[in-house]
């Protein structure tokens, strides 16, 4: 199974930093998650950055909010960093559900899974080099595979883990093993009943954090900030993982789950923290 990074968002410039660390050591992804209306460096642009100062790992988006975004646009972007990162880059999609970020991009939070399927069909015509429409031609470059990167689609709700199925690609769960079992189970049968071959990927997603108390404390507050629209803020700083116990202990729980790869995701801003936990799990 494999093992992944999560990096901060508190210090854009921080990440290359953190991104060299990860690619020197035992780590097999480097992931960014998205938000508009927040103090994040957006993902894409940082995902190329980061592709270009690493040569190994593959870079992944946690999750891109793509009813955020215009759909030719982001066709050609994510075209333009597969090619560009040699085929490392993997798209993690999902609808988001903080109003405000929908409020920035003046669309409507209501419809945003009716987009996303939208969105995802116009995606794949426009990688497979099909014309945008009679009016305009293909959109190019082309990404290294006809059906563009691999995506893994995020979410909870049944019509969204049903998009693994429907799409094709995987699932990116943010869920502790408790809850994740059953959404792995949902996930599959989608998988199963869409007829598609063998079997879907499964990435999971831990809140992670090692360090002096000072290093938790920062990783906790950023967690907060975060997660201040949640009614569940609590829950989440909850399950952080401080220690290499508990770090192995979800690892190992996750794997007898079937999944496939563990993102570690970090609060914390300190860049040791890549060294801590190439140690948990070396």
């Amino acid at each position: 199974m494999h093992i992944g990074l999560g990096l901060p968002i508190s210090d854009p410039a921080a990440l290359l930093d953190w991104a060299r660390r990860a690619d020197a050591g035992p780590f097999h992804t480097l992931g960014l998650l998205d938000r508009l209306a927040y103090d994040n460096p957006e993902p894409l642009i940082a995902l190329a950055m980061v592709a270009g100062a690493t040569t190994r790992v593959t870079v992944q988006t946690e999750v891109l909010i793509a009813p955020l975004r215009d759909p030719v646009l982001l066709a050609k972007q994510v075209a333009t960093l597969d090619r560009m990162s040699g085929g490392r880059l993997v798209l993690g999609l999902g609808v988001g559900g903080r109003a405000d970020d929908h409020v920035a991009s003046g669309t409507d939070l209501h419809t945003r899974g009716r987009r996303l399927d939208e969105q995802l069909a116009l995606l794949y015509r426009l990688w497979a080099g099909e014309p945008y429409n009679a009016e305009c031609g293909p959109i190019g470059p082309p990404p290294l595979r006809p059906e563009g990167p691999e995506i893994l689609f995020g979410g909870f709700q049944p019509i969204a883990l049903d998009r693994v199925g429907r799409w094709g690609g995987g699932f990116l769960s943010a869920a502790p093993p408790s809850w994740a079992s059953g959404l792995f189970d949902t996930v599959r049968r989608s998988w199963t009943d869409h007829g598609r071959p063998g079997e879907p990927r499964i990435v999971a997603q831990v809140n992670v954090a090692l360090g002096p108390p000072d290093v938790i404390a920062d990783a906790r507050a950023a967690m907060r900030a975060y997660y201040g629209f949640s009614d569940y803020t609590e829950g989440f700083l909850a399950g952080l993982l401080t220690t290499p116990a508990e770090i192995r202990t979800a690892v190992a729980e996750f794997e007898d789950l079937g999944a496939d790869e563990v993102m570690f995701y970090c609060y914390g801003r300190e860049s040791d923290q890549v060294d801590r936990l190439a140690d948990v799990i070396c």
